[in-house]
């Protein structure tokens, strides 16, 4: 039994799995039918296939794969969803080919799948359309064949060369953009993003290895766009008119644009045949329809477009231009007349009328079906041009064109306004001679044509008769003579209708003010001419100011203009104004038509250089200064600017200038320049300091203006003299020490026994030839073995030269000696004189004696006293320089005593210059 169930629970899933398979084997529909074809002008392939019937007859719907191959390679897939249906049609595909069907073979294959099952069929067998590249070529051929091309597509080309040979070259002209090159027996070419810039059309050329070639030409444009301003209209209610604007396609010849014009209902009948030369249009009889529907339709190789328009006849009128234009004038107005073709249209006009200064008036005729207008408010003796156009009066649609343009013009009328009159007063002996100008103003209107000019002057102060004088036209100036009265002056303008108002101008009586003491202000020019400015006077109605064109001619063409009250400045420009030229303005204030100078000016509309330079009549020159004198500068009106001041320029010849309180100036040629500026033109002498002695430097003076300096070109060259007083130093500091050395070599023996006497030994001294007696060994020279021959002195004078030193026996410390006027320096008491004079009360005297001093030690002394010697070596250091001790000749007594002592030893006793004082007693 168990057996029996498992046998069963086997077969029951493999019962189940046959089923399904049956099922879906006899869900599979294969293609039965498959057909291939091409369209090589659109480079498609038409595919058409069918399946079995039963699947039409069951309306399934089927998943339908296609495949192209080319050559060996499928190149696209694609998938159909089809709901097929009773009839049984065969179902149909199209597929572009990206490159010509006729380089290569293209094959199709399918497979479908009912919707409801997921097993696909088996692929049909693949049906092969043969390309050339598999016929029997004489030579190479370009494919596709001549086309049209849209430009800012792309298009690939193949050439196919002669059966067996490989294609040598294949290019395209004039240069584009090639995208994609193959190389093979078809060898493929790929343009893109075609222009009509770089040509319309473009050419291809193609050649194998056995020499043969193949041209192909391609043309470039666009698709027609839709018919831009399509209008349809009429002029005279029997031909309607259509217009509309012609577009460019870069397409010509057979290629260019086709205009078709048809009713909208019938668009195969052409209502007429379209022209085209710059707008394009097309025209026909409409007859008794009033309402029409029309198409305008363009073609070309790559597309085609149409507009519609849809009107009714009555609407659309569009009168023809008037004709027979003529005018009536008067003075201030104008009525123009007209006729026009379309009497049975009512039309209402209206005027152009342009003013002489270019505003364009339009006036429009007040009734309808008038041909006619007046135009009022004109100015007289005026020209005009004038035309005129119309449109219908009921349903406007439109102006009709322009009649040909009218001039004419007005008749003559009173002048308006007044003239702008000015005067200048020149004094002569008994008078003045005034001349007088007038011109017209902006505000004076001629109205016609001025004949001529009334001038009327009269006395004021008695009422005398007027005089006048007439001038021709052509004049805008006359001179009269005056006295010194007041006068008024009026000047009329008259043409062939009547006089314009009178300008009024009053001369005043001639005083002995002269404005010769107004100082002559300067002013600047601007870009826009030469700037004025001048105090405002409060009791002025208007200001006036004159100046010259041309200063230097005579007459000058005297210029004016006038400002109001409220004004103070003005920038004064004229045509004449040059650079360089000096300008006189007069600033005039006018009340009640009396006019009084204010102020002179004078400018420049732009300053130049001064034409000449300084010319530098002195140079003064020291070792480190240079100091100029130049001549006054002129500053006539002849000069090109105003003399600001003065620069002056230093440089040595060697080398760069550096000078203290100067700038640098740079020429150009690189060289540099100490720069001194000088602002006051009234100066005429500077001194350039900080020099250099002994060197050469050039030198130049340059007067400068608002406009600047003219260039360097000459120089002045001077040589700085040495420096005296350098040399003064240089003799002091090397002559004469040099001249002292030389003298002290020539004498320098006399020199050095001057200066440094020679000190002799006292061991070569005679007065050393006396019993030894020796302490250590040095020889000691005992007073009383010192037997000088004699002793003399010249003169008391010479004595007193001396610095005596005197000790006495009563005191035991030196004193200061006054006696006879002379000092003695010190005096000492000894106790060891006795031992070598005669007890005696006269006075002893110490004569100082440098070249012989000479300090002893104390221990040396053979006649120190023992009981001294211990306080002797405590004070050897004080020792330094010991009096020469002699005896006191410059008192009488002591005299008389040398005297007597001398008769008994015939000798005095010399004392020995190493006799040693010190303090307390004598060694």
């Amino acid at each position: 039994m168990m057996n029996h169930f498992m046998i069963l629970a086997v077969l029951f899933p493999l019962r189940t799995c046959h089923t399904t398979y049956s099922q879906q084997e006899s869900d599979v529909f294969p293609v039965t039918y498959l057909n291939v074809s091409k369209d090589l002008d659109l480079q498609r392939l038409l595919v058409e296939w069918d399946v079995v019937k039963s699947a039409h007859d069951a309306e399934l719907a089927i998943f339908f794969e296609i495949q192209v191959r080319r050559t060996n390679e499928v190149v696209w897939t694609e998938f159909q969803n089809v709901t097929l249906d009773k009839l049984g049609k065969p179902l149909h595909w199209t597929w572009d080919s990206n490159i010509p069907l006729e380089c290569m073979s293209h094959a199709v294959r399918i497979r479908s799948k009912a919707g409801t099952s997921k097993i696909w069929s088996q692929w049909s067998l693949w049906k092969t359309l043969p390309g050339l590249d598999t016929s029997n070529r004489s030579g190479p051929q370009i494919f596709p064949k001549e086309k049209v091309l849209a430009e800012g597509s792309n298009i690939t080309l193949c050439c196919i060369g002669g059966k067996g040979q490989t294609i040598k070259e294949f290019s395209v002209y004039p240069t584009v953009d090639v995208v994609k090159r193959t190389k093979s027996q078809v060898r493929l070419l790929t343009v893109g993003n075609l222009s009509h810039d770089k040509g319309s059309n473009i050419h291809v050329y193609c050649s194998d290895e056995d020499k043969g070639s193949h041209e192909a030409a391609f043309f470039v444009g666009k698709p027609p766009d839709t018919p831009k301003n399509f209008s349809c209209q009429t002029q005279d209610m029997k031909r309607v008119t259509c217009t509309w604007t012609k577009e460019e396609t870069y397409l010509y010849g057979r290629n260019s644009p086709q205009y078709t014009l048809s009713k909208t209902s019938s668009q195969k009948m052409a209502l007429c045949e379209a022209s085209c030369p710059e707008q394009c249009s097309c025209s026909w009889d409409i007859g008794q329809q009033q309402i029409w529907n029309v198409t305008v339709t363009v073609e070309n190789p790559l597309g085609k477009k149409s507009a519609t328009d849809v009107f009714d006849v009555k609407h659309r009128v569009y009168p023809t231009a008037p004709f027979q234009v003529w005018e009536e004038c008067r003075d201030t107005e104008m009525t123009l007349h007209w006729n026009y073709k379309n009497t049975e249209i009512e039309l209402f006009c209206q005027t152009e009328v342009v003013q002489p200064d270019g505003k364009v008036e339009l006036h429009n005729s007040s009734v309808a079906d008038s041909r006619r207008v007046t135009v009022r408010g004109l100015r007289p003796h005026t020209e005009y041009t004038a035309r005129v156009r119309c449109a219908a009066a009921r349903h406007f649609w439109r102006w009709s064109e322009w009649s040909e343009p009218l001039t004419a013009r007005t008749k003559e009328g009173t002048p308006s306004g007044k003239l702008d009159i000015w005067r200048e007063i020149t004094p002569v002996f008994g008078g003045r001679n005034v001349t007088l100008f007038w011109k017209q103003t902006p505000s004076f209107q001629a109205n016609g044509k001025i004949i001529s000019y009334e001038v009327t002057w009269e006395k004021i102060e008695d009422g005398s008769q007027p005089e006048s004088i007439s001038f021709s036209s052509v004049y805008n100036s006359t001179r009269i003579f005056l006295d010194n009265h007041s006068y008024r002056i009026s000047v009329m303008a008259k043409n062939n209708v009547n006089f314009s108002l009178p300008s009024i101008l009053i001369i005043s009586r001639a005083t002995d003010n002269s404005t010769e003491a107004l100082k002559e202000g300067q002013v600047n020019g601007t870009d826009d001419g030469i700037f004025l400015s001048w105090e405002p006077r409060s009791i002025y109605d208007s200001y006036i100011i004159d100046w010259c064109n041309f200063p230097g001619l005579q007459p000058c063409d005297l210029q004016w203009k006038r400002f109001g009250p409220n004004i103070s400045s003005a920038v004064i420009s004229s045509a004449a104004f040059v650079p360089g030229v000096r300008y006189k303005f007069h600033v005039y204030g006018s009340v009640a038509s009396r006019a009084s100078l204010l102020e002179k000016k004078i400018g420049y509309l732009k300053e130049l250089p001064p034409h000449l330079d300084p010319i530098v009549r002195k140079v003064d020159l020291t070792y480190n200064s240079v100091t100029l004198s130049w001549d006054s500068y002129l500053t006539n009106e002849s000069e090109p600017g105003f003399v600001r001041g003065y620069h002056v320029y230093v440089s040595p010849i060697q080398g760069n200038c550096n000078l203290k309180g100067s700038k640098k100036h740079i020429l150009s040629d690189e060289s540099e320049l100490c720069k001194y500026t000088i602002e006051n033109p009234e100066e005429k002498r500077y001194t350039v300091k900080h020099l250099m002695p002994n060197t050469k430097y050039k030198i130049v003076v340059k007067a400068f203006t608002g406009g600047g300096e003219t260039p360097i070109v000459n120089f002045r060259y001077i040589d700085t003299p040495y420096n005296s007083n350098m040399l003064y130093f240089i003799f002091l500091l090397v002559i004469v020490p040099t001249l002292v050395a030389a003298i002290c070599h020539w004498k320098m023996k006399w020199v050095k026994e001057w200066c440094c006497p020679v000190i002799p030994s006292p061991n070569k001294s005679k007065v050393l030839s006396f019993k030894e007696f020796k302490m250590d060994s040095e020889k000691v020279l005992k007073i009383n073995d010192c037997l000088p021959d004699m002793l003399a002195v010249d003169s008391n004078a010479d004595a007193h030269k001396l610095h005596p030193v005197t000790w006495s026996p009563v005191s035991s410390t030196p004193t200061e000696d006054n006696t006879d006027g002379h000092n003695s320096s010190w005096t000492y008491s000894s106790e060891n004189v006795a031992r070598d004079f005669p007890p005696t009360s006269q006075t002893h005297t110490c004569f100082e004696n440098f070249a012989y001093s000479s300090p002893l030690e104390a221990e040396s002394d053979p006649y120190q006293i023992p009981e001294t010697l211990e306080a002797g070596k405590i004070n050897q250091a004080v020792v330094l320089y010991q009096p020469q001790c002699y005896i006191d000749i410059f008192h009488e007594d002591a005299a008389s005593a040398t005297r007597e002592t001398g008769k008994r030893k015939n000798s005095l006793k010399y004392i020995s210059q190493t006799d040693v004082c010190w303090p307390g007693g004598r060694l």
